[in-house]
């Protein structure tokens, strides 16, 4: 028996699959068409490359399911329960515009309608005294009123204070558990238990609104793979790159809103640890978004600040990447002041580019490459589909005869107004970070990162490139490298003045009880890792800076560290601090890891110091002009090939371009060293 390791990344056009044959070390890749109506028939048609079912060990799965419920808004009813006199909070959401001039702008509704928000007589204070004790007879008759109306199918609870004193919403629970068995029911203390009263209702309305659709879909895959002798060992990806079993994604579906780009990043990490270098900048280029992130000293990012749509925050713990409209499927167009533009507008994979042939008219980013001559039309998805390289000159013309200019000018415009919206999106990730660029590298993958790497390396200030091995499916494979991983938090707002050090130590210790718990139940029990921090601020502060520590008791000797740790990060970020200023602490943090068993790659060979053999020859052309350019097909490389640009290498699912004078080298794994670390 293989024991085979699969990543399966479910997306909007294909699924693309990834196995492990721990036996061989030798991975596979390859994509199957998606099922929007039903992504597990799309899942279960590309696992029938498995001639037997049980050699799969384990399946990791990342799936749009919760983005999409929620962003086409296919979720369940919700009913909304909150403290009496606070049911208007989810409509009157905060103060802020997304543009403050635009008289024609409407807030998004939010995911529950007014008339299924229910208030209930209970008040808990910021001390966590009771006020007004729960009312239970109101919530039994709340209860009655939901079963007679018959609509609610999914409830959310959130008290003023529960993250402070969580019993009433905790008792909440168990009497709709009573009353309305079959209705889900989710209670911000277990969903986010942090302060910010509009973001913890925004979080817990947003589990419940998808937890129907998630359970059901959990289970149809449980039953759908056992039908067909598959392992039942399959695990969901999270936000935050952790995985976690179909239970617990039924039990906390909205950890998983944003599984799919965070496997890139996963197998970033890897392949930083593998080259040997710290600090990574990924660009992830599909056909119709660019995905950004950074590893840092070895370490993803994370955030909380994420929203689905402006005003409507879902606050979880995920990896920190921001996404911009420009992929290949970009479309140029003219602006009212005769303006080249391009995106964020995409010509989709349905008619997509002009060269699919698929009845697209409009120029793309695809396109324009296909005229300089960087896409071979004979060898697109490794010449399983012919691409109309006259339907792409025509497009591109009719963009060029509206700006006065040639076809092969227009073709390198729209690559390089394309490069610049990515720039954008790298800066945001480094320089507004703080971060110099000049101190990472940039690793592309996608189907389109290759094609743009080499001109985002040089746009940028980004002195190294890497382009890994099968960056068409890297989400996926980054899915075969995944820990299981429980992030906890609570908020406690304390003051370094009034610090209470043994309620400090109370809340991390029970933190990590929790996520321990929690890996337990999933049957994680190996390699446990903790990871501690406090998010803090100077007292006045609207933002916070979260600072790692390594103790669990907070002491007369580990407290003053606390406050000196924040002091130098304050330094290090924003260039000063003030020693003697009152520091908030505002929520405790505890992160527990379960490392699993990963993957050992297999090297490709050495070139024996011959030279790389291109396979042809093509003219290429860049902002310098017309290039007679080898072309190198990827398969043929080995360890040790280094040749200089112009060239390009090609393979299936991707092309990756290397800029006149640029040099690359082919490292022991297959990977694609361009620049600066090409010389080392």
């Amino acid at each position: 028996m293989a024991g085979y390791m699969v990543g399966i990344d479910v997306g909007g056009t294909f699924t693309d699959f990834v196995s492990y044959d721990p036996q061989t070390k030798a991975v596979e890749v390859w994509k199957n068409p998606s099922t929007p109506k039903d992504p597990n028939d799309g899942i279960l048609t590309g696992l029938g490359k498995f001639k037997n079912p049980g050699d799969i060990k384990n399946i990791r799965l990342g799936t749009t399911v919760a983005t999409n419920a929620i962003l086409e808004r296919k979720g369940a009813t919700v009913g909304y329960v909150t403290t009496a006199g606070f049911r208007d909070i989810p409509f009157i959401q905060r103060g802020n515009r997304r543009s403050h001039y635009d008289i024609t702008w409407i807030k998004p509704k939010p995911l529950v309608k007014r008339r299924h928000c229910y208030e209930i007589s209970e008040r808990v204070m910021a001390n966590g005294e009771v006020e007004i004790p729960l009312d239970e007879a109101g919530v039994r008759a709340m209860a009655k009123q939901i079963k007679d109306e018959g609509e609610i199918e999914a409830l959310s609870v959130n008290f003023l204070f529960s993250y402070v004193r969580p019993d009433h919403e905790q008792r909440v629970k168990e009497i709709l558990a009573e009353e309305l068995p079959d209705i889900p029911v989710s209670i911000s203390y277990d969903v986010l238990p942090k302060w910010k009263e509009y973001e913890r209702a925004s979080t817990t309305i947003a589990d419940a609104y998808i937890k129907p659709t998630i359970s059901k879909q959990m289970s149809n895959i449980r039953q759908r793979f056992a039908d067909n002798g598959i392992t039942d060992h399959i695990v969901v990806i999270k936000s935050n790159g952790g995985e976690m079993s179909l239970e617990a994604a039924e039990n906390a579906p909205i950890q998983m809103t944003v599984s799919g780009p965070t496997g890139g990043v996963i197998a970033g990490k890897h392949i930083a640890k593998l080259v040997g270098i710290d600090h990574l900048v990924t660009i992830d280029m599909g056909g119709t978004s660019t995905d950004t992130s950074t590893i840092v000293g070895g370490k993803e990012n994370f955030t909380t600040d994420f929203e689905i749509e402006f005003g409507i925050p879902i606050q979880i713990p995920m990896i920190d990447i921001r996404t911009i409209g420009a992929g290949g499927g970009s479309i140029a167009w003219i602006d009212k002041g005769g303006m080249l533009r391009v995106g964020p507008e995409s010509a989709g994979a349905d008619p997509g580019p002009a060269c699919y042939g698929a009845g697209g008219t409009k120029a793309t980013v695809t396109d324009a490459n296909l005229v300089l001559g960087r896409i071979n039309p004979d060898n697109f998805l490794g010449g399983a589909m012919k691409l109309d390289k006259g339907a792409a000159e025509t497009a591109i013309q009719a963009v060029a005869d509206e700006l006065g200019r040639s076809a092969g000018e227009t073709a390198l415009a729209v690559i390089q107004i394309a490069n610049n919206n990515m720039v954008g999106a790298l800066r945001s990730v480094l320089i507004e970070r703080g971060l110099d660029p000049r101190d990472f590298s940039l690793l592309g993958f996608g189907g389109a990162g290759p094609l743009h790497i080499a001109d985002l390396m040089n746009d940028a200030g980004i002195p190294s490139g890497i382009v890994p091995n099968y960056p068409g499916q890297f989400s996926a494979f980054g899915f075969i490298l995944t820990d299981a991983r429980v992030d906890t938090m609570r908020t406690v707002q304390m003051t370094s003045k009034r610090f209470d050090q043994a309620r400090a130590t109370e809340v991390m210790q029970a933190l990590i009880k929790t996520g321990i718990g929690d890996l337990t139940a999933q049957g994680y029990g190996k390699n446990v890792e903790i990871h501690r921090s406090l998010e803090m601020r100077y007292l006045g502060q609207n933002y916070e800076l979260e600072i790692p520590i390594s103790f669990d008791n907070f002491t007369d000797e580990t407290t003053p560290q606390l406050w000196q740790a924040f002091h130098d990060m304050h330094l290090a970020r924003f260039g000063f601090n003030i020693p003697r200023e009152v520091i908030e602490v505002i929520t405790v943090k505890a992160t527990t890891v379960s490392l699993t068993e990963k993957p050992e790659f297999a090297t490709i060979g050495d070139s024996g110091g011959a030279a790389a053999e291109p396979a042809s020859r093509r003219e290429v052309t860049f902002e310098d002009g017309l290039h007679d350019t080898p072309i190198y097909d990827r398969a043929d490389l080995r360890e040790g090939h280094k040749f200089t640009g112009p060239a390009i290498v090609e393979e299936a699912v991707s092309v990756t371009i290397l800029r006149p004078g640029q040099n690359l080298r082919v490292d022991a794994y297959g990977n694609l060293l361009i620049g600066k670390i090409a010389e080392e």
